[in-house]
């Protein structure tokens, strides 16, 4: 039986590690390329704000139009801006010097000298000062500027995606963890109860047969009857043993004659009928010479469980359970049929969900069980008005 946790999973999970550090990276990548293209558009603003000063400076005209440096360069820009002099010296209490800078208001002259110096020094570690000159040799003034909001925004953007991105995934994998470990739960309990199923039809017959043979232990004849039931029960356990110990391993499938497998079926129950206390008709027909690649094992297994299921569903005194076999172009059809009770049109797709019954003990493994068989081995089984198996 195949087990979770192997080496196929182990590259699965690295496969998928590898994919979310990769995304994670390329999202890294691609926003520090926005900042640094913001970062150099902010700075060529700085050197145009730059270049208008070194204008008016270096300008003869005492009528210069400064509207379009104003309008145009210094009232659009949303960064924190300090003017100083070549010494890095300001006067905190300048509007014109200080521009987009939020500062305690309730600061004295000195404590807020002291925290533009320091915000000088966090911005001149950011961008390097644009000079102001004269005659392209003497520094008048120095620019010192810092990074937008919407530049401070972006460089923590895909931090916050990549921690909320991880939060989700981490939700998801706690959240599959536990309805995996609850699917597992769920197998296991439905595999014993599926064990406690199929070894019970032979134990009550055992127990049947012992007391008929306390009844006849007289009667030679007779013991030797019920002797051979016995052994026919025995090896029906025996039976139910070696598939249990096939579940996880690919079946192999043999050339059979359908009708031959089908009645022994029906044969080992037909003996086995008056003890349920119901008159059940088992009936086999159709074509008897037509064979199909099958495993014997699963194949009457998925038989008994559709027959079991009939029984139950079967509440007339005159039960009828008929199998009947059809040889198509290509492939045999096991139609199985009751005149039980049937089934609401509108559940007629649960019927194969696990967990699902409409019997009051019942535990709803035996159809999606057969299913899961038949699936397992390229058969197919669908459920219209009778049940059909198309063994290909």
């Amino acid at each position: 039986m195949k087990m979770s946790g192997g080496p196929a999973s182990i590259n699965l999970k690295l496969f998928l590690l590898f994919i979310a550090l990769a995304i994670a990276a390329g999202t890294l990548y691609y926003t520090q390329t926005l900042v640094q293209k913001l970062h150099q558009r902010e700075r060529s603003i700085v050197e145009l704000y730059a270049k208008g000063f070194e204008y008016i400076a270096n300008s003869d005209s005492p009528d210069a139009d400064l509207t379009f440096l104003f309008d145009n360069i210094i009232k659009p820009i949303d960064f924190p801006i300090i003017l100083t002099d070549k010494d890095n010296n300001f006067n905190p209490e300048s509007n014109t010097e200080i521009k987009n800078v939020n500062i305690d208001s309730s600061l004295s002259k000195e404590e807020r000298k002291k925290a533009l110096t320091e915000l000088i020094l966090e911005m001149d570690a950011i961008h390097k000062p644009i000079n102001i000159t004269y005659a392209d040799t003497i520094i008048l003034q120095r620019i010192h500027f810092g990074e937008s909001n919407l530049v401070k925004q972006l460089k923590f953007y895909p931090y916050i995606q990549i921690i909320i991105a991880a939060l989700f995934i981490l939700i998801g994998y706690i959240g599959f963890s536990q309805i995996k470990r609850s699917e597992q739960s769920n197998i296991w309990v439905g595999m014993a109860k599926e064990t406690a199923h199929q070894f019970g039809t032979p134990i009550s017959s055992l127990m049947g047969w012992i007391e008929m043979m306390k009844l006849n232990y007289e009667k030679p004849d007779a013991v030797l009857d019920i002797t051979e039931e016995i052994s026919s029960d025995v090896e029906k356990l025996n039976k139910i043993t070696y598939r249990f110990s096939k579940i996880g391993s690919k079946p192999e499938i043999k050339n059979h004659v359908v009708y031959e497998e089908a009645k022994k079926v029906t044969e080992y129950f037909n003996r086995r009928l008056p003890q349920t206390g119901k008159t059940v008709e088992l009936v086999v027909d159709g074509n008897k010479n037509c064979s199909a690649l099958i495993n014997q094992e699963l194949f009457e297994w998925v038989l008994e469980n559709l027959i079991k299921n009939a029984l139950d569903a079967i509440e007339n005194k005159n039960g009828l359970i008929r199998i009947h076999i059809a040889e198509s172009k290509n492939h045999v059809e096991i139609e199985v049929s009751d005149n039980g009770k049937g089934i609401d049109l509108h559940r007629r797709k649960d019927v194969f969900r696990p967990g699902y019954s409409t019997k009051k003990r019942g535990w709803g493994l035996g159809l999606s069980l057969s299913k899961r068989i038949i699936e397992g081995i390229s058969w197919r089984v669908k459920y219209l008005w009778k049940l059909n198996i198309v063994v290909r």
